[in-house]
This record gives C-alpha cells, sequence and structure tokens, in this order.
C-alpha cells in the first residue's frame, strides 16, 4: 500500500527517487498531458456552465483521481516513489527544506521569476515549460510576493469545523467546506497557496510546477481529516443537479470513476499519520 508522507520527512533517498521520476515522465512527455488536462478543466469550469474540477462539488474527487493517476505514472518509473505532501500551515518559510537545492528548488529571481537553482531550474536543463501561457520556456516562482502569508493552523481548523460539505449554488458563491477549502469564499485555503507561490503556480497550467501535487496531496490529507470529523456529513449533491457532478454521476475526462467510488482513500492509499 502507498503511503504518502510529509515532505519534511522524507529521506535524502526518498527526495532523489521522487526527483529522479518526475524528471523521467517530463522527457517521455507524460508529464505534459497532465499540465494539459488540468488546464482544460481550468479553462472550461466556469459559475454559470457545467463545472467538474474547480468551483464545483467535485473539485475533492477530481483532484483526488488526478493525483492517483499522476502517482500511478510515478510509481511506473519507480514503485517506491508515493506523492508527499506539503503541509503549509506548517512549512511556512521560503526558506523551508522543501525549497532546497536538492529538491524543489527555490523562488524565482526578481526581474523574471525564472527559478535559478534545483532540478527544475532551466540550467539543469530538465524542465522546459512547453504547456505555457505565454512565451516563457522556463519555470517561474515567487514565494510570497503576491500574497504575504500562508495559512495558518488556525485558519485551517476553522474550514475543518464546517459542518455541511456544499451547498446551493454548488460554485465559487457557496457556502460550506468544500469552498473554503477550495478558496474562494473565507479564508481561503487552496487558492491562497496557489498565489503564493507565484509563477506558473498561480495560473491554469499550475501542475507545471512540481509543488502543485505536494499541495494537492495536503488538500486532499484534509479532506480526509474533515470526513472523520463529520461522520455524518458526506458529499453533496447526491441527485439531480445541473451542471454538476452528483454523487453518483461519473467524471470527465475518465467516465469511469464517481465521487461515491473516492470517499475512501484508504482504498488507494493511506498516509503517514493515518
Amino acid at each position: 500500500m502507498t503511503v504518502r508522507k510529509n515532505q519534511a520527512s522524507l529521506t535524502a533517498d526518498e527526495k532523489r527517487r521522487f526527483v529522479a521520476a518526475l524528471v523521467e515522465l517530463k522527457r517521455s512527455g507524460r508529464y505534459d498531458a497532465f499540465v494539459t488536462t488540468h488546464n482544460a478543466f481550468i479553462l472550461g469550469d466556469t459559475d454559470t456552465g457545467e463545472r467538474t474540477g474547480h468551483r464545483s462539488p467535485s473539485f475533492l474527487p477530481w483532484h483526488r483521481r488526478f493525483l492517483l493517476e499522476f502517482e500511478s505514472a510515478l510509481q511506473s518509473v519507480d514503485a517506491s516513489v508515493a506523492l508527499p505532501y506539503w503541509d503549509w500551515s506548517t512549512d511556512r518559510s521560503p526558506r523551508s527544506s522543501l525549497w532546497a537545492p536538492d529538491f524543489l528548488g527555490g523562488t524565482g529571481r526578481s526581474r523574471d521569476g525564472q527559478v535559478m537553482d534545483g532540478p527544475f531550474a532551466a540550467s539543469a536543463g530538465n524542465w522546459p515549460i512547453n504547456v505555457r501561457v505565454d512565451g516563457r520556456t522556463f519555470l517561474r516562482r515567487q514565494l510570497g510576493a503576491n500574497v504575504r502569508e500562508l495559512p495558518t493552523r488556525a485558519e485551517v481548523e476553522s474550514v475543518l469545523s464546517t459542518v455541511i460539505y456544499d451547498m446551493p449554488p454548488w460554485n465559487s458563491a457557496s457556502d460550506g467546506f468544500r469552498n473554503h477549502l477550495e478558496g474562494w469564499r473565507g479564508v481561503n485555503l487552496h487558492n491562497r497557496v496557489h498565489v503564493w507561490v507565484g509563477g506558473q503556480m498561480a495560473t491554469g497550467v499550475s501542475p507545471n510546477d512540481p509543488v502543485f501535487w505536494l499541495h494537492h496531496a495536503y488538500i486532499d490529507k484534509l479532506w480526509t481529516q474533515w470526513q472523520r470529523r463529520h461522520p455524518g456529513s458526506g458529499y453533496l449533491p447526491t441527485a439531480g443537479t445541473p451542471d454538476v457532478v452528483d454523487l453518483g454521476e461519473t467524471m470527465k475526462p475518465w467516465n469511469d470513476v464517481r465521487p461515491a467510488d473516492l470517499l475512501d482513500h484508504t482504498a488507494h492509499y493511506t498516509f503517514d499519520t493515518d
């Protein structure tokens, strides 16, 4: 069984293997297919039309399946690799080991955001940005430049205390746990982290930055924590809701999996805190 660990507790060998698997997926072209998929759903998911990956109740199960597909791709390169998670409520500094040259590399230079160190820097030759929103072909970050603070533990706790999963109008204006976690309402958890990292992470092609996967692995972990705190509160809506994915409906682009199939993460992996 795959065990997803806090990135802060990874060994040097685990970091090396994870990075090597990422680089191999990039080299083969398989990595960019995930970037393309995510961008297509960012562009297609709207508050007033069909929405699946974002601004909608299926934000959490959709990304769970997306991460499972990516983790499987990593494991096809190296079976020992699992997605780590980044607890940004604890690891809050641009000087965290997450951003060290032996792992993800650090923030970008001031004039253009280009990441200058680590395995994903342009100078390393491993990480051309092929699926992009502009002409720049290098990984960019601006840690803490666009929003000063990452979410705090107290803010996380306030969202985990929300009892109802989601509610009408089932979009970015909704109250409920899902939207407060996604970040369109309330203290803003998920969205704020994307903006704090900056660069490609603040765009639809956010998976270009490998930290995307660690961020979403933690969002996924917060969903599991919420489920355990509120065992009587399930996924909503359950049936008959236009433009969003009900509990028993299949999700694009796979069309073979329903939110109901993805409520229990332990069928696929565990976390180091389970």
